[in-house]
């Protein structure tokens, strides 16, 4: 691997902005617009007008000599910068440079944001005054007023503050920051005003202000490490994580847009949409088109919402290093050695040629469709109950090269028990990529008659791993509920099974069977109730006819139904052989329920359940003496805590 190498130098804050003027710093065309609050903006002036340290900003050397790798944009504002080619791309420092940039060099109006969050347009002044009394803090010498240079107060009746003119500049001693590296002409003109007012003494206080925080911005100092034109892409995708701490991280897919940018091709709009544009599919956007598709009535989004743009160019990424490769095995002149690998790591994302990506576009756009139809089938609608994103991304590249063999119903259950394998063998929460690179090899072998895929082999769940499944944090929680929905659940109030209507119509959640006030006051562990042995999909109103009673008591209830005050029936009586059929539908041992025997109960549903899985995954049910896995699943509050991603039904 190449060595990445850097300078690190100390750089005047004057030539930094003059360089962002004259467009030899530039961004890469991965760094966001944006408008920075009025309050960072004058609270990093201030730190600069007392020399304080703003922190170092990180460049990458351009490659003017060997064609445009990146495509670059000026700093906001920058008039002449836009017809240059630049010396150097700003990686970190975007908001402090373009900051300083307008607000000390540009003399135009600067546009940014209040603390109510309105977007305004500011002049940026420092109280010469206040700058020079010790005892007053600095920042409080910074400030911004409105376009037509007048602070108003009294609901903008009386004018508190008007510098409107130089002259009244000049009386209030406010010095405008647009000219803090250039401001020989405005003292030479204050000096005249006060002499001509009687009071040359008043020439002393500006020279004050000039000599103690004036050339404070001239003799300022920056430190800036500047990254070697031979950097790789990856390596500046890894740096930007590093230094860019307070943005949105760099992914694959910003550094991409920047690259085929430089060939003329707008990727962003593709994934984002493009207003302008006449297609109403490019209008719309891939990642809009997705997050829509499938989704129910009064659903706002639907299965495919979260799909990032890195897991789609990742689909694409597995299609084209598949092609190298079998291209590379058809190659009599290639060794088994040069064949190219399969992947769907960064490297192969920001090595994705342009033409690749038009080629497999549309194939793994409606891959990904045909993915969230598939999930449907599952009875997986929403992106709460996902057992794994990140699986999306082999089952969208697996469908977008099998193409309509997806419709086949051999293909589809086969594709339905590597999914499931998948889910209930936790296979995908980490190190995922090289297991993309094998199903998107294996499976559709498999389902032209080849061996099992890999997945599909290690797929196996353990019986004692249902015991320490509590929370949707674990993939084959979520998956267990899924499956009981796909596999007939009918609920137990309705009788009804959860199609995709009733589940969004009914509420459906996963809940506890033995209610979790009961068992409380049966002194049971929570390390158990809580479990997935002890849930179950039901609907709301089911929910709340079980409230906190024992299981023989909501049984009673759902048979005998509800009248009304007049005797009409608002809950009609259910027979108790069709009850049994409900529970029964759920995995639900039915004796065991009716007794409230919690410990019979939990033996026998834990059977239940391990008898449903090893159905669809074809794995009979592991209960060897062999270690569990380590560890527990992570209590709520702790994921609440952590940022993690915790959705859960009463």
């Amino acid at each position: 691997m190449a060595k990445t190498t850097f300078d690190t130098n100390p750089v005047s804050l004057q030539t930094l902005l003059t360089t962002c003027e004259d467009g030899k710093l530039q961004l890469p065309d991965f760094q966001r617009s944006w408008v920075w609050e009025e309050e960072r903006i004058m609270s990093l002036i201030a730190s600069v007008s007392r020399g304080f340290p703003m922190g170092a900003l990180m460049s990458l050397k351009s490659k003017i000599d060997t064609g445009v790798v990146f495509a670059y944009r000026p700093i906001e504002g920058a008039p002449v910068a836009a017809q240059t080619k630049p010396e150097q791309l700003l990686l970190d420092g975007q908001q402090r440079m373009t900051s300083l940039y307008q607000s000390c060099m540009r003399r135009q109006v600067v546009s940014t944001i209040t603390a109510k969050k309105r977007l305004v347009k500011r002049w940026f002044y420092i109280d010469i005054r206040k700058a020079l009394n010790t005892e007053t803090d600095r920042d409080s010498a910074i400030f911004a007023v409105p376009e037509d240079r007048k602070l108003k107060e009294n609901f903008d009746k009386d004018i508190a503050l008007d510098l409107s003119s130089p002259e009244l500049e000049y009386e209030n001693l406010m010095y405008p920051l647009n000219q803090a590296f250039n401001w020989d002409t405005w003292q030479e003109e204050f000096g005249d005003f006060w002499i001509a007012k009687g009071k040359p003494e008043v020439r002393e206080v500006f020279k004050e202000f000039k000599n103690d925080v004036l050339k404070n911005f001239t003799e300022y100092q920056v430190p800036v490490i500047a990254l070697g034109a031979d950097t790789s892409h990856e390596a500046v995708c890894l740096v930007f994580e590093k230094v860019n701490t307070g943005g949105k991280a760099l992914d694959a897919f910003e550094l991409l847009t920047a690259m085929y940018a430089a060939q003329g091709y707008k990727l962003r709009d593709d994934w984002l949409g493009d207003e302008k544009s006449d297609n109403a599919d490019r209008k719309l956007g891939i990642h809009k088109r997705l997050g829509n598709f499938g989704s129910a009535a009064g659903q706002a989004q639907g299965v495919l919402a979260n799909v990032a743009a890195t897991d789609f160019l990742q689909a694409i990424a597995l299609l084209h290093t598949k092609e190298l490769r079998l291209a590379a095995i058809s190659d009599p002149t290639k060794k088994e050695n040069d064949w190219p690998a399969i992947r769907a790591t960064r490297q192969s994302l920001l090595d994705l040629p342009l033409t690749a990506y038009k080629k497999h576009c549309n194939a793994v756009r409606a891959g990904f469709e045909r993915a969230a139809k598939f999930l449907r089938q599952q009875q997986i609608h929403r992106v709460a109950d996902l057992p794994y994103q990140t699986q999306l991304v082999p089952l969208a590249a697996i469908f977008a090269e099998i193409g309509d063999k997806a419709e086949h119903t051999t293909n589809n259950d086969k594709i339905a028990r590597w999914y499931w394998c998948g889910v209930f063998g936790e296979l995908y929460g980490s190190t995922v990529e090289s297991r993309f690179a094998k199903d998107i090899l294996e499976v559709p072998a498999w389902l032209d008659g080849g061996p099992k895929p890999t997945t599909v082999t290690d797929g196996v769940l353990r019986a004692d791993r249902l015991l320490t499944m509590r929370s949707r944090l674990s993939a084959a929680y979520k998956g267990l509920q899924a499956l009981l929905l796909r596999e007939g659940a009918i609920d137990f109030r309705s009788g009804q099974t959860f199609d995709q209507i009733v589940f969004f119509d009914e509420a459906v959640d996963i809940h506890h069977i033995f209610p979790k006030a009961w068992c409380e006051s049966q002194k049971l562990p929570a390390s158990l109730y809580d479990s997935v042995v002890n849930k179950t999909p039901l609907g709301y109103r089911t929910n709340r006819i079980i409230g906190g009673v024992a299981p023989s008591s909501y049984l009673e209830k759902l048979e005998k139904g509800k009248a009304g005050p007049n005797g009409q029936i608002i809950e009609p009586p259910i027979a108790k052989a069709a009850l049994a059929d409900y529970l029964k539908s759920h995995c639900i041992p039915v004796p065991e329920i009716y007794a409230n025997d919690f410990t019979g109960f939990m033996a026998a549903r834990q059977k239940l359940l391990m008898e449903l899985v090893a159905r669809i995954t074809g794995h009979t049910a592991l209960t060897t003496d062999e270690t569990a896995d380590e560890g527990e699943d992570i209590p709520t509050a702790m994921a609440h805590d952590s940022g993690l991603e915790l959705l859960e039904g009463a």
